[in-house]
């Protein structure tokens, strides 16, 4: 077991003649001098990086490595999250709790190596961190931790440019996969450089990267030559306020009262702590569990336990004339509620459109935004005013100051914006009426003879069919269901429905022909309906020896994730969100993405999928996908699943290519699918 380096005179990171060289002014901050800023300035930087691409220096944070068989424990105890939950190449936002609910400090628990665990914490805390750490060392004798600040540099490239910047310059391995918190290790020059997708500025194309220290300049020399901007700690502190991100020493740690800031008390942090039985009686747990309860009555505006969370932070817009900065008192109905952490005025890009067909302009406007520390009764939407010079300025709290979940950029969210409203069709009674048949009529020349559509999926059904679905049956109650009072006939509800019967029982038996199967349902409305019915159905079938019991979720799922383009509707956040479980390893759901194959990353690599079937028994299979190339591996999987004796149900989502069930590309029921869902308006 190394130490941590004791503080001496301002030490310097390995790119620091790189910041002089390009007129950098330099400053100390945590013991490090650092740029503040460049010659173009803070408010320049700040827009380069929302814009195209920053990189920043962030060397000056403490890096502790560790190894040993009771890694995982100790740092199960010593953490707030879930640590079991990393698997290798991923990473996880953290805190270092102390034992009444606060926080020693906020970090970054990084995995690139199975092996090896990376904990980044904040440069000023770096050895208070390190004396924190060991004090638990001799619980968990199998523990090697050692300080490599000196001997890994770290840098961070954040922005919209960023990828294309990294993905040209990487001669071997790859970028990692593109979602939070996922990591790889690639060749960039000479060096082996640790990318990861984490980032400290909002921005949704976001990387750190990991790099020995004498391989860092020549890899700062190759970003910068190819187009990212050096950003100093100036515009890194506005972006990360613009984000809506903590900074310790002021929206964690101490407030100003002298009291301990509780750790749940930044909304964001209840991502980064976990109460899973595996963690067992951690550093604070209890705090945190009354912290966690109190948080969840405070949203339904009870507060009864507000004691234990007095106050939260929230994010701040000044409306009046101002910049809030931080110590501001704010005060609500001319009573005090708390006071600013975190003010100042910030940049942003102009908009011109609205929704997809928004633009960033070539201007840029500033405003001033805060996050604030607050009575925990304090809503969204309250007006506050904030103590600036004297001055009481009026102000809002926002719920958030930038979104970061429609990429490439992060999008300004300014509290008086008002979105254009769409002009409406002029006129009243017949005039109305009749200004919208006649829009009706031209958006159907439009669409029918004007455009080329790019949708295969959606067909234009021959005039005959759209005539048809005017006639009488479009507009009636025909629901049924079988009775086996009457040996399992469809019964239906509703009288004088002879004709829809007969069309479905005509329909059902073209589907049984066409696919191949004994059964067909074809009264869901779309693939998103077909596909909650089976998931239902499954929860019911596994739950069908108890019914008095709270009915258990499917345990395991493996599918395609839609990156790789899988369908919305096999995805946790779409229709299997209320049927699958929770991992009680990671806590997320319970779903394994499909394998594919490095040069392909739309074909399974089979090979891969069965070892995955294999060691994790899934209880559903769902092949298919929205973005398809090739047949997917339905015979591999039933005969592995057949050999193997594992009971899964293997379903093939076809909706996109229902229309090609066939000798030429697929028959799913004789290759061995159990179900098959699909559109009724694709192909």
């Amino acid at each position: 077991m190394t130490t941590a380096a004791t503080q001496g005179t301002p030490k310097r990171t390995p790119f620091f003649t790189r910041h002089v060289d390009a007129g950098a002014r330099m400053v100390e901050f945590a013991g490090w001098e650092m740029p503040l800023h460049y010659s173009g300035g803070i408010i320049a930087e700040h827009l380069a990086t929302r814009r195209h691409a920053g990189l920043f220096d962030v060397s000056h944070m403490g890096r502790f490595t560790l190894h040993g068989k009771d890694s995982v424990p100790f740092l199960q105890h010593v953490l707030t999250n879930n640590a079991e939950a990393l698997d290798p190449l991923q990473a996880q936002y953290t805190v270092i709790p102390t034992a009444t609910g606060g926080a020693v400090d906020d970090a970054y628990l990084y995995r690139f190596r199975r092996d090896e665990y990376l904990l980044v914490v904040n440069a000023s805390n770096r050895e208070k961190d390190w004396r924190h750490l060991t004090q638990y060392l001799d619980a968990f004798p199998e523990v090697d931790l050692e300080d490599d600040t000196a001997e890994v540099a770290m840098l961070a490239l954040q922005g919209r440019a960023s990828r294309d910047i990294l993905a040209s310059l990487i001669r071997r391995g790859r970028l990692p996969e593109p979602r939070r918190n996922e990591l790889s290790i690639a060749t960039i020059g000479d060096a082996q450089v640790g990318i990861a997708r984490t980032g400290y500025t909002g921005e949704p194309v976001c990387f750190e990267l990991f790099v020995p220290a004498q391989d860092g300049p020549r890899l700062w020399d190759a970003l910068v030559a190819a187009g990212a901007e050096p950003v100093g700690l100036g515009a890194r502190d506005t972006l990360r306020l613009e984000a809506g991100l903590p900074l310790y020493g002021q929206e964690l740690g101490i407030d100003p009262d002298g009291e301990e800031i509780p750790v749940l008390s930044f909304p964001l942090a209840s991502f980064a702590v976990s109460f899973s039985p595996r963690k067992a009686d951690y550093v604070g747990r209890d705090a945190l569990q009354r912290q966690h309860a109190a948080y969840g009555r405070i949203l339904r505006r009870d507060y009864s336990l507000i004691s234990d969370l007095p106050k939260l932070t929230r994010p701040v817009a000044v409306t009046g004339r101002g910049v809030a900065r931080e110590g501001s008192e704010v005060y609500r109905d001319g009573e005090r509620t708390g006071w600013v952490t975190s003010g100042t005025a910030v940049p942003y890009w102009g908009v011109k459109g609205e929704g997809l067909c928004s633009i960033q302009t070539d201007d840029h406007e500033l405003r001033s935004i805060a996050l604030a520390y607050l009575d925990s009764r304090t809503l969204e939407d309250d007006v506050v005013e904030v103590d600036v010079r004297g001055r009481r300025v009026p102000a809002l709290v926002v719920p958030y100051h930038l979104r970061s979940d429609a990429p490439p950029c992060a999008r300004a969210i300014v509290w008086d914006h008002t979105a254009e409203q769409r002009r409406l069709a002029p006129g009243e009674g017949e005039e109305k009426a009749r200004g919208l048949l006649l829009a009706a009529v031209r958006n159907h020349e439009w669409r029918q003879e004007e455009c080329v559509n790019l949708i295969p999926s959606e067909m234009t059904p021959s005039p005959l069919t759209r005539l048809l679905s005017v006639t009488d049956p479009a507009f009636r109650y025909a629901e049924h269901k079988k009775s086996e009072a009457f040996y399992d006939m469809e019964v239906f509800y509703y009288q004088g429905t002879d004709f829809i019967h007969e069309v479905e029982l005509m329909l059902a038996n073209e589907l049984r022909a066409y696919l191949g199967c004994p059964e067909v349902e074809t009264r869901v409305v779309s693939g998103q309906m077909a596909n909650a019915a089976v998931f239902s159905a499954l929860v019911d079938y596994l739950n069908r020896a108890d019914r008095r019991a709270e009915p258990r979720r499917i345990r395991k799922v493996v599918n395609n994730h839609i990156g790789k383009g899988g369908h919305l509707s096999a995805q946790p956040m779409g229709a299997l969100r209320d049927f699958v479980a929770r991992d009680p390893r990671t806590e997320l759901p319970a779903v394994q993405d499909i394998p594919v194959l490095e040069e392909n990353p739309y074909q399974a690599d089979v090979p891969a999928l069965l070892d995955l079937i294999e060691r994790e028994r899934p209880e559903l299979i769902i092949l298919g996908k929205s973005m398809v190339l090739h047949p997917e591996p339905v015979y591999e999987v039933r005969q592995f699943l057949d050999a193997a004796g594992i009971d899964a149900v293997l379903m093939y989502d076809m909706a996109h290519v229902l229309g090609l069930v066939g000798p030429h590309f697929q028959r799913p029921f004789s290759e061995g699918a159990d179900i098959v869902t699909g559109s009724t308006h694709k192909t």
